[in-house]
């Protein structure tokens, strides 16, 4: 009676006393670069400590690792990626996003950009449809997940993210991305390469048509007070006359 229970504090003081021992070993090393402390897992062969002391230590997040949307900056243009099209906030299970469209103020027509942006974190589900049918490119599922508050703040405008807070630059998009990053500059280069093919087929096409057009203006003109050809006139069919003999 009673063996589990022992044989559990053993393990429980075998833990404890190895996570000292390593840390001493950690320190007394003699190699003279003092190397980054590895973050620990659990795992039955791990010694010492099993739990990663969070917030001093952090494991690394995947890179598809899906948490709360925010919007593309793209710093080549200087502009918003997104023309407030809607899909996203179409797709969305919960209906989280939703989105004001800007519209010029003199012919009161849309205009493809978004003046106001939000998501409501609070029912958000980090699902990532928005930035899957998202055809822009435009929204991107973020890493940070530390998005706690004061109690001294108001918890709707924490939790409801608007535009300012929404939007990062797309290099932040690249840093934590990088695969899908490489994989929209690969798109873009091949759509700009058809682009490219289709102008260059586009002008050798337009190329072609002033050869026909100088061709024809190079025939040569009647020689001024030359008898000009008459234009035919209606000929009449040999019956007809033939019918108008036999009646005179």
């Amino acid at each position: 009676m009673g063996t589990g229970i022992l044989k559990g504090l053993g393990v429980t003081l075998r833990h404890f006393i190895d996570t000292y021992a390593e840390d001493l070993k950690y320190i007394l090393n003699k190699s003279g670069v003092q190397q980054p402390r590895p973050l620990r897992r659990q795992s039955p062969k791990n010694r010492g400590l099993v739990t990663v002391e969070y917030p001093r230590e952090r494991l690394p997040l995947p890179e598809n690792f899906r948490y709360v949307p925010f919007l593309v900056y793209d710093t080549e243009k200087q502009d918003d990626k997104c023309t407030s099209c809607g899909i996203c906030a179409k797709v969305c299970p919960p209906q989280c996003i939703w989105i004001v469209r800007t519209e010029d103020p003199i012919t009161k027509r849309p205009v493809p950009q978004p003046k106001e942006f939000y998501i409501d974190t609070t029912i958000c589900m980090n699902c990532g449809y928005c930035a899957e049918f998202c055809p822009f490119d435009a929204i991107k599922m973020d890493h940070d997940y530390e998005l706690s508050y004061y109690p001294t703040q108001e918890p709707h405008a924490r939790l409801v993210h608007d535009k300012s807070r929404l939007t990062k630059p797309d290099t932040y998009h690249a840093s934590i991305h990088p695969t899908d990053w490489h994989r929209e500059l690969a798109d873009r280069a091949a759509e700009e390469a058809k682009k490219k093919a289709a102008a260059e087929a586009k002008a050798k096409a337009e190329a072609a048509k002033p050869a026909g057009g100088a061709a024809a203006a190079a025939k040569p003109a009647p020689a001024p007070g030359a008898a000009q050809p008459s234009a035919p006139g209606p000929e009449k069919p040999a019956q007809a006359d033939a019918d108008k003999g036999s009646r005179e």
